[in-house]
């Protein structure tokens, strides 16, 4: 049995903030975030938390599959800014659908996080033990990043998106992924510290601190040396070239960094889909929101076998990607 990607969806919040709103609360400009990063707006949260994004995706994603909710059977949400450490946004998301016959649960691999979950949910469904399964990246990064430092405030945005995958005998849509950490550089992207605090704790009495840290050369500097590497193990162990590859979906952290990829890759820069300039940076939603943004434009169509690369890197350190036919 094989994993078919079989339908995408997407949720992004109605709130809109612009690089020019964002000029009114902290000392920043539009030009400094565009020319920096190519992000001009980005969607903010003001009500709907991280499950209802993740189950409004979900609900779309089903609807274009024509698929009804009590037929999935496999719920995986990668996020790092769930609702709650318990329960699981899978589970909420599981609830909000009405998904009753499904297992859900979370995957924490921060920007790679979309990557990880599809890797996982092939597997599982490869098994032959699930039919259906919805894969999703969600987000609301509003409510950890610290909207007093402009290095990180300007960066973020919340969204959710999705893919359907299907149980087939048939040809699947995996052909070849790289996937990796490095917990050794992990504190380069920290956030939702939670220091041991107990009565019998000899630490000292820091309190918890939830926000977002990340050091931005650094995540850079990791971004552009192992992502070019990534791309080229897919392709190298699918037997293929690159320039057989219709589009690559990068996460979209910033415009520079898949510059620089680009570079690398000895490609042309137009060969990677991008959409930062409207999102910013959606955490593990970016690929998924991407994606299906490509396949509800026509740039990419379902069924058709054109091979696509997706790859995400990030907080862990965490990076990887996967090379799949549509």
């Amino acid at each position: 049995m094989q994993a078919k990607i079989i339908g995408t969806g997407s949720y992004v919040p109605k709130k809109v903030v612009s690089n020019r709103l964002l000029e009114t609360m902290m000392d920043t400009s539009d030009e400094w975030i565009k020319t920096r990063t190519g992000i001009e707006n980005r969607r903010i949260s003001e009500t709907e938390n991280t499950s209802v994004l993740c189950g409004k995706a979900a609900l779309n994603v089903l609807g274009k599959a024509t698929i009804s909710a009590d037929k999935v059977d496999l719920i995986i949400v990668a996020t790092m800014s769930p609702d709650y450490l318990s329960p699981s946004t899978a589970c909420l998301v599981q609830d909000y659908i009405g998904a009753s016959k499904s297992m859900a649960f979370d995957v924490s691999a921060a920007c790679s996080g979309f990557i990880y979950a599809l890797s996982v949910a092939e597997k599982m469904l490869s098994s032959g033990k699930f039919h259906y399964a919805l894969v999703l990246g969600g987000e609301v990064m509003s409510k950890i990043i610290d909207w007093d430092d402009r290095g990180t405030a300007v960066l973020f945005g919340d969204g959710a998106g999705g893919v359907l995958l299907e149980n087939t005998s048939s040809q699947g849509s995996f052909i070849a992924e790289d996937i990796h950490s490095d917990g050794s550089r992990g504190l380069a992207l920290t956030t939702g510290a939670l220091p041991v605090s107990n009565p019998y704790s000899q630490n000292e009495k820091n309190p918890a601190d939830i926000h977002l840290k990340m050091e931005g050369r650094a995540i850079f500097d990791f971004a552009i040396r192992s992502v070019p590497k990534s791309i080229k193990a897919v392709v190298e162990t699918a037997g293929i070239d690159l320039s057989d590859v219709e589009r690559i979906l990068p996460h979209q952290a910033n415009s520079r960094i898949i510059q620089a990829i680009a570079k690398k890759l000895k490609i042309p820069f137009e060969q990677f889909a991008l959409n930062i300039s409207n999102y910013g940076n959606t955490s593990a939603a970016s690929i998924p929101i991407l994606f299906d943004e490509l396949v509800s434009s026509g740039d990419l169509v379902l069924g058709t076998g054109k091979k696509i690369i997706l790859t995400g890197f990030g907080g862990g350190l965490t990076w990887g990607s996967i090379l799949i036919r549509i």
